[in-house]
């Protein structure tokens, strides 16, 4: 049985929020990948983005998601864009179940505004086309990884624990 949960999706969807709420109701150590790109890198995703590309950032997701993918008890918060390299979902499947959150495009565009230094791929003129066209390129990868789906667009992060908490238990009933 794997004891880790990985929380994927796009940016805005609240990984980093439901995900700390998560372990503390399951008593889970947390983890954020950017934030461990961000320590290994020694600054910021938006000046790795600036400075090295996001090539360089790709490489130090891989290197980020091999790091943490086989944490027991864990609760991972992955970076909007881990999904884009099958080998780190590889690597998360091994000893984590797969939880991918969504939200409407407009719920996106409201809880990424006020970020906008934060969010390179967001750094445009047209955000919510933008939106649009990375969710269209990247949804296919969110459902092909997902072993759970849970839409947080009307509800808090302690209630997405909820529900994921009750989605992991039933998903691990249909596994036994």
């Amino acid at each position: 049985m794997k004891s880790s949960v990985a929380l994927i999706g796009f940016m805005g969807t609240g990984k980093t929020a439901v995900g700390k709420a998560l372990a503390q109701k399951l008593g889970k150590e947390f983890f954020e990948l950017d934030a461990l790109i961000e320590k290994k890198a020694g600054k910021s995703i938006p000046e790795i983005f600036r400075q090295d590309g996001e090539i360089k950032f790709r490489e130090l997701e891989i290197e980020a998601a091999k790091s943490i993918a086989g944490r027991k008890n864990a609760v991972i918060a992955c970076g909007g864009g881990i999904v884009l390299n099958t080998i780190n979902i590889d690597r998360l499947r091994r000893e984590c179940v797969i939880v991918c959150l969504t939200a409407a495009t407009s719920v996106i565009l409201k809880r990424t505004a006020r970020d906008k230094a934060g969010r390179p791929l967001l750094a445009v003129g047209d955000r919510p086309a933008q939106i649009k066209a990375l969710l269209k390129l990247r949804r296919p990868f969110y459902e092909r990884a997902a072993d759970v789906t849970v839409n947080t667009s009307r509800l808090k992060a302690e209630g997405v624990a909820g529900i994921i908490i009750d989605r992991l238990e039933k998903h691990e009933s249909q596994r036994s």
